[in-house]
């Protein structure tokens, strides 16, 4: 068994504590793994905006929040009997020291890059696994976009990929031109989801993040947006489109001369 510290410790006598049939929290008790679920995915959210804003304050509170989630759904794996959190610890520390045995099984370093050597390793434990598909194993629980990215990024490592950006760049004006002639809400679906996919294919072909690059917008986007309001004065919704983008032109004007 591994060795707790007195705060973790703590921490896994509170959650005992909380889910004790004989007296521990009602809400705690009623959870599972799939109601805790989303709680799991929004902590982590919260950890990468603290992380965002450069808070380190509340980067401790909001990893402390993420840890309490790994504690719940061991707990509630313990008591099925399962596992237990020291099972998840030494499962996680197996796994980082067989991903770098050039650090902790004194092999040569072979020459890989530190991706290739990681996805080859992650390669490894899937076939070890049973995976059937070079796809196997990419989480279906991801953002839409970041899954895209991974699914595109599994099928290259197996050949399935462009050889530049010209054949993705084709499929995204493609894609735009089946858009726009699709006539039912099915249609217009299936080719708006075509769209998204080829453009995140075309990001990826420039060694552009696709998920980072859409935060950047959405994070100019916001500072523009609130810049017109501003130069609106508050009348902003009673503008006409054609005023509402001289609004933005200024915005953006006043953002290059910075």
């Amino acid at each position: 068994m591994t060795q707790t510290t007195p705060a973790l410790a703590r921490l896994l006598a509170i959650m005992a504590r909380l889910r004790d049939p004989q007296g521990g929290c009602e809400w705690d008790l009623a959870q599972s793994f799939a109601t805790i679920a989303p709680y799991t995915i929004e902590e982590a959210y919260e950890v990468a905006d603290a992380i965002a804003r450069n808070d380190i304050a509340d980067l401790r509170e909001e990893l402390g929040d993420l840890l309490l989630q790994v504690v719940f759904h061991s707990r509630i794996a313990q008591e099925a009997g399962h596992f237990d959190f020291d099972a998840v610890a030494a499962a996680i520390a197996d796994k980082m020291e067989a991903r770098h045995p050039h650090i902790f099984a004194a092999q040569d370093d072979t020459g890989q890059s530190r991706q290739d050597r990681w996805e080859n390793a992650k390669e490894a434990e899937r076939a070890a696994k049973g995976a059937q598909s070079a796809l196997d194993g990419v989480a279906l629980a991801l953002p839409a976009l970041m899954r895209a990215e991974k699914l595109q990024k599994r099928a290259a490592r197996v050949g399935f990929d462009w050889p530049d950006t010209s054949g993705p760049r084709a499929k995204v004006i493609e894609e735009l031109d089946e858009l726009a002639a699709a006539a039912t809400p099915e249609e217009k679906l299936d080719e708006a989801g075509d769209l998204l996919f080829a453009a995140v294919n075309l990001a990826r072909a420039h060694g552009v993040a696709p998920e980072e690059a859409l935060r950047h917008a959405n994070a100019k986007f916001e500072r523009r947006f609130r810049g017109m309001e501003a130069l609106a004065q508050g009348t902003f919704p009673t503008l006409d489109l054609e005023a509402q983008e001289a609004l933005w032109q200024a915005v953006k004007a006043t953002e290059r001369q910075a």
